[in-house]
C-alpha cells in the first residue's frame, strides 16, 4: 500500500522544463586516439618517422636556408589551412631546431595563423599584421595572387600519389592515344605532374600538355620552395592564370586559332585532386571537357559541374536589382581597393543603391541579415574566395564583378567566359565607365522609361532608386538640424540619399522588435525593470551548482 502511494505521489510531480546541467548528464568531447590520420598526404609510415616525413613534406630544410639567408626577417608567421593545422607544432619545433643548429644565436620568433580571416588559399596579411610580422610562410594549396605588403614564402607540400593508379584511370578515360589532353593539379600535387606526363609518354600518348606553377611569380617578395624550374624537351605553350602550360612541338596548330580557342575547342583536361568550385567553373570554360581524378578514392568524375546557365540568369537579375551588396571577401590581394572604388562608381552611374560589407568568411546566416540587398557582388579570390551557390542555399544571388559589369552594360553581351582575375575585371569596369561617360546624352524624358524583369516578366519601378534623386527638393543640411531621416515624395532620405533599406523596412508588415505594440493602448514607454541575471558558464550556472550541492546533502 505504501508503494502504491509513493507511485501516485510521484505522478503528481510536474515534469521538468529544463535539464540539470551536471557532469553526470553531459560529457565533453574526447579524442579516442592520440594520433591524427595523415595517410592522405604522407602515405604509410612508422610513428618514429613522423618528424622526417613532415620535414620532407614541408621542405623545412629549404625554408630554414631561406630564413638564414634573410636575417632581417625576425618575426615569421606560419599560415596553415584547417586540414594541416595539426602539423603546426611539429613544423615549428623542427624549424627552430634547424635554425638553432645553423645559428646558435637565432632570435627569430614564429607565430601560427591557425584560423584564416578569408580563403585559406590566400595569404592572410590581416592576421599577420596583428603581430607586426615581417613575412608569411604559406603552407598548402595556394592561389598565388599578388599580395600588397609582406614577403611570402610558399610551401605547397609533397603529398603522396600513386602514379600507377593515375595512369590506369587516365587510360580508361582516354583510350585514344592521340587525344589532346592537358594534365593539371592543385599546387601540392603539381609536384607529380612531370612524373605522370613521362609515364603516359611511355604508354604511347603523344599529344599531352602538362602544367606547372607559374614560376614567373617568383621575385624578391615571393619565393616558392621545392619547385622545378627546368622543363627539358618541351616548350612554354601558354600562361593560364597561375599555371604555365608546356607541350612538345606540334601538339597545337601554330597557324590556327589562338591558344585559348584551341584549348576550349580541342583539348580535354585531366585534373588530379579536387579543385574548388570557383576554380572548377573557370576550368570548364577553358577546356572542351574536364575529368577530375579524386586522389582519396582513386575515382574519375566527368560531371556534372557548376554551370554557366545559372550565372547567365543571375546576370539578368543584377540588371533590374535596385540595391547591390558589395561583399568584400579579401583584404590582402592587390587591386582590391581600386576595384571597389571603380565598381561603386559604376553602380552609382546606373542609378542603383549599394552597400559595402566586410563579414570575414561569408555564410548563409550572415548574408541573411541584410534582406534589403537584392543581389550580392563578391570580391574574392578566383580559386576559392568566390561563392558558387549550386544548391540555392543563399537567399539572394551572388555574382562576380565581371558579371555585374556585363549586367550594367546597356547592350547585353554574354561571352561565355568566366573572368575572376581582379586586373581583368578592373579593366572591364574602367572601360564601362569610360563608355558611359561618352554616351551620357540620354534625354530627360527617357529616364522614366519602364523596365521589365526578363527572368519573371514583371514591370519594375525599383531597379534604379537613385535615378530620380535630382527631382526631389531636398533641404540643405544644417548644423542645428538633428533629424536623421526625412520623408519626401520619393521615399526616405538620409543625408541626401534615398535609403532603400528604410523603404524596404517600411514596406514590411513586421518592422522589428517593439513594432507589434505600437497600436497597443497599454504600451509602456518606460521599459522593464532591470533584474540580476544568471551567472557562471554554460556548463555550470550558479543555480546549477546550488542544486547539485543540495542533492549531495
Amino acid at each position: 500500500m505504501a508503494e502504491n502511494t509513493a507511485q501516485d505521489a510521484s505522478l503528481e510531480v510536474p515534469l521538468p522544463v529544463s535539464t540539470q546541467q551536471t557532469e553526470d548528464d553531459f560529457a565533453f568531447q574526447k579524442f579516442d586516439t592520440k594520433s591524427a590520420d595523415r595517410s592522405s598526404y604522407l602515405g604509410t609510415y612508422a610513428p618514429e618517422e613522423l618528424d622526417s616525413r613532415l620535414r620532407e613534406y614541408y621542405s623545412l630544410d629549404e625554408l630554414a636556408e631561406y630564413l638564414l639567408a634573410h636575417p632581417q626577417l625576425a618575426k615569421v608567421t606560419l599560415q596553415f589551412p584547417d586540414a594541416l593545422v595539426m602539423d603546426a607544432s611539429f613544423v615549428i619545433r623542427i624549424t627552430e631546431q634547424l635554425l638553432n643548429k645553423a645559428d646558435p644565436g637565432n632570435n627569430r620568433r614564429l607565430w601560427v595563423l591557425a584560423d584564416t580571416a578569408y580563403s585559406a588559399c590566400c595569404v592572410d596579411e590581416v592576421a599577420a599584421e596583428h603581430v607586426d610580422a615581417d613575412m608569411v610562410v604559406h603552407f598548402g594549396d595556394a592561389c598565388l595572387n599578388a599580395v600588397q605588403k609582406l614577403p611570402v614564402v610558399y610551401s605547397f607540400g609533397r603529398p603522396h600519389l600513386d602514379i600507377a593508379a593515375v595512369v590506369a584511370k587516365f587510360k580508361e578515360s582516354f583510350p585514344d592515344t592521340s587525344a589532346k589532353v592537358c594534365l593539371m593539379a592543385n599546387a601540392p600535387f603539381t609536384h607529380h605532374i612531370r612524373a605522370v606526363y613521362n609515364a603516359l609518354l611511355q604508354e604511347g600518348y603523344s599529344n599531352l600538355i602538362y602544367s606547372t606553377v607559374n614560376t614567373d611569380l617568383v621575385n624578391d617578395e615571393v619565393w616558392i620552395l621545392d619547385q622545378e624550374k627546368e622543363n627539358p624537351g618541351v616548350a612554354l605553350l601558354h600562361t593560364l592564370g597561375n599555371r604555365m602550360l608546356y607541350a612538345a612541338q606540334g601538339v597545337l596548330d601554330a597557324d590556327g586559332d589562338s591558344v585559348e580557342e584551341q584549348l576550349r575547342n580541342d583539348v580535354s583536361l585531366f585534373y588530379i585532386s579536387i579543385p574548388h568550385d570557383p576554380h572548377l567553373l573557370y576550368l570548364t570554360t577553358m577546356f572542351s571537357s574536364v575529368h577530375i581524378y579524386d586522389n582519396a578514392d582513386g575515382t574519375v568524375s566527368s560531371g556534372p559541374f557548376p554551370s554557366l546557365m545559372k550565372r547567365y540568369k543571375y546576370m539578368h537579375v543584377a540588371r533590374t536589382a535596385g540595391c547591390i551588396g558589395v561583399l568584400v571577401n579579401t583584404l590582402s590581394l592587390r587591386n582590391t581597393r581600386e576595384t571597389i572604388n571603380k565598381l561603386t562608381t559604376l553602380i552609382k552611374m546606373n542609378g542603383k543603391k549599394h552597400y559595402l560589407f566586410v563579414v570575414g568568411k561569408p555564410n548563409v546566416a550572415k548574408l541573411a541579415n541584410f534582406d534589403a540587398v537584392d543581389i550580392w557582388c563578391i570580391l574574392g579570390c578566383g580559386q576559392s574566395g568566390i561563392i558558387v551557390d549550386q544548391i540555392n542555399e543563399f537567399y539572394k544571388p551572388i555574382i562576380t564583378p565581371y558579371e555585374l559589369t556585363m549586367a550594367l552594360n546597356q547592350e547585353v553581351t554574354w561571352t561565355g567566359k568566366w573572368v575572376t582575375d581582379f586586373e581583368a575585371a578592373l579593366k572591364d569596369v574602367e572601360d564601362e565607365i569610360a563608355n558611359a561617360d561618352e554616351t551620357d546624352n540620354t534625354p530627360q524624358d527617357e529616364s522614366e522609361a519602364p523596365e521589365f524583369d526578363v527572368v519573371t516578366g514583371r514591370l519594375l519601378d525599383t531597379s534604379r532608386p537613385l535615378r530620380n534623386l535630382k527631382h526631389l527638393e531636398l533641404e540643405g543640411a544644417s548644423s542645428s538640424d538633428k533629424t536623421l531621416a526625412k520623408r519626401v515624395a520619393g521615399g526616405t532620405v538620409m543625408k541626401g540619399t534615398v535609403s532603400t533599406s528604410a523603404a524596404h523596412l517600411q514596406a514590411r508588415h513586421w518592422a522589428g522588435l517593439g513594432s507589434d505594440f505600437k497600436e497597443d493602448e497599454d504600451y509602456e514607454e518606460e521599459g522593464a525593470t532591470i533584474e540580476e541575471g544568471i551567472s557562471g558558464v554554460a556548463r555550470g550556472y550558479g543555480f546549477d551548482r546550488h542544486d547539485a550541492a543540495s542533492r549531495k546533502e
